[in-house]
């Protein structure tokens, strides 16, 4: 496997020519007191879009990316960008950390040094890893896909053979979102390296012919968020060249197509800047906007529709290994322990007390932690 160094450099000209877009933003009107009953808020969207245009520093973002080693490789056909942070500890355990949609790698940048260098943050030794955070392919430095069939499937194959590229025999594999799916897909795809998963999301499939009330209240937010909040699913996973025209040319429209999501599926009561400051909200959009991928990363949901239509992903065989399962309290799709167990092998079960869908971006003080106590039974 060929591997590049990567760095971030974003020509001042495609910075200047996102401020002249903020600056010239239509936006449309709002029914009166219509808040955020139909979708982003205008109010809201002016604030931030006015943050974004006259404060929002790219160039300090940037650095931060080029303080970790970045790679690229090709894997089957496709561009891969990833994350490379080596511990400094001889007996780290590697790690591959996948985000999902509408997020990014920078998701996990709070993360990732104290994952590697436990000690540097007040940490164990034995609990350091070699992490590697890939972009998905679609996805930003990833840059778009360029054929059909990129579902998780083909990207947790993708990743073992990241992973073994990179000279690593074994390992452990964690996600949210598309991650959730691709690191199972990895553990079905690499058994014999891949030693244990962690996911942050599982959907509440019914395993068992009675239902505790527990069991009823994820079907209830599986019920509500199909109702109420899956439009976007549904117009990606049929038309998503359409929408990505909206996304690819027009800044405003990504961030009012984002960062609701982040407010929805956040545990802010309403208020995405309890759970995101501005600027990291903004930092991921600018990995979507300076990369043009809105449109290829919103193709996942087509080639996953496509994907299980087809047969060529399967969700439902059984992992060997074990899985460890943190359940936040926003998160979209949740599911009980007993119907976790009946799916997979459930080596750790944590019920955490705070948080969303974005797991590592919103609580890193929570997410670490318990990335570190599952993977003690792995080491």
């Amino acid at each position: 496997m060929k591997l590049e160094q990567f760095k971030v450099d974003v020509p001042q000209a495609a910075l200047d020519d996102l401020h002249e877009r903020l600056a010239r933003a239509r936006f449309p009107e709002q029914i009166p007191d219509a808040a955020w009953d139909y979708g982003t808020e205008l109010e809201y969207l002016r604030d931030f879009v006015a943050y974004w245009r006259d404060e929002y520093d790219w160039r300090a973002t940037e650095q931060r990316l080029n303080n970790f080693e970045q790679l690229t490789t090709e894997i089957d056909g496709a561009n891969v960008h990833f994350i490379h942070a080596r511990s400094p500890e001889p007996d780290a355990l590697p790690i591959v950390l996948t985000h999902g949609w509408p997020g990014s790698v920078v998701e996990f940048l709070d993360c990732i040094g104290p994952l590697s260098d436990p000690v540097a943050h007040g940490g164990d030794a034995a609990d350091a890893f070699h992490v590697v955070v890939p972009s998905l392919p679609g996805y930003a430095f990833s840059g778009p896909t360029r054929e059909r069939g990129w579902h998780p499937g083909r990207v947790g194959k993708a990743w073992a053979e990241l992973m073994a590229g990179l000279g690593y025999s074994r390992y452990v594999a964690q996600g949210g979102d598309w991650g959730s799916f691709v690191t199972t897909q990895l553990a079905l795809a690499d058994p014999d390296h891949c030693a244990g998963v962690h996911v942050n999301m599982l959907a509440p499939i019914p395993m068992t012919e009675d239902h505790t009330p527990e069991e009823d209240d994820c079907l209830a937010g599986m019920a509500s968020y199909n109702e109420h909040d899956s439009g976007y699913f549904k117009e990606q996973s049929t038309k998503p060249q359409t929408i990505g025209y909206a996304l690819d040319d027009s800044p405003v429209g990504l961030a009012a197509w984002i960062v609701e999501k982040f407010r929805t599926w956040s545990d802010c009561e309403g208020d995405v800047e309890r759970s995101f400051t501005k600027d990291q909200l903004i930092d991921n959009l600018m990995l979507y906007w300076l990369t043009t991928t809105a449109h290829s990363a919103a193709r996942m949901y087509y080639e996953f529709d496509k994907g299980l239509k087809g047969g060529s992903l399967d969700l439902f065989s059984k992992l060997t290994q074990p899985v460890g399962y943190a359940r936040y309290p926003k998160e979209i799709m949740r599911t009980s322990r007993r119907w976790a167990e009946a799916q997979h092998q459930i080596s750790h079960f944590a019920d955490m007390p705070r948080g969303g869908h974005f797991a590592a971006f919103e609580v890193p003080d929570l997410f670490i932690p318990d990335v570190r106590e599952w993977a003690r039974t792995r080491r």
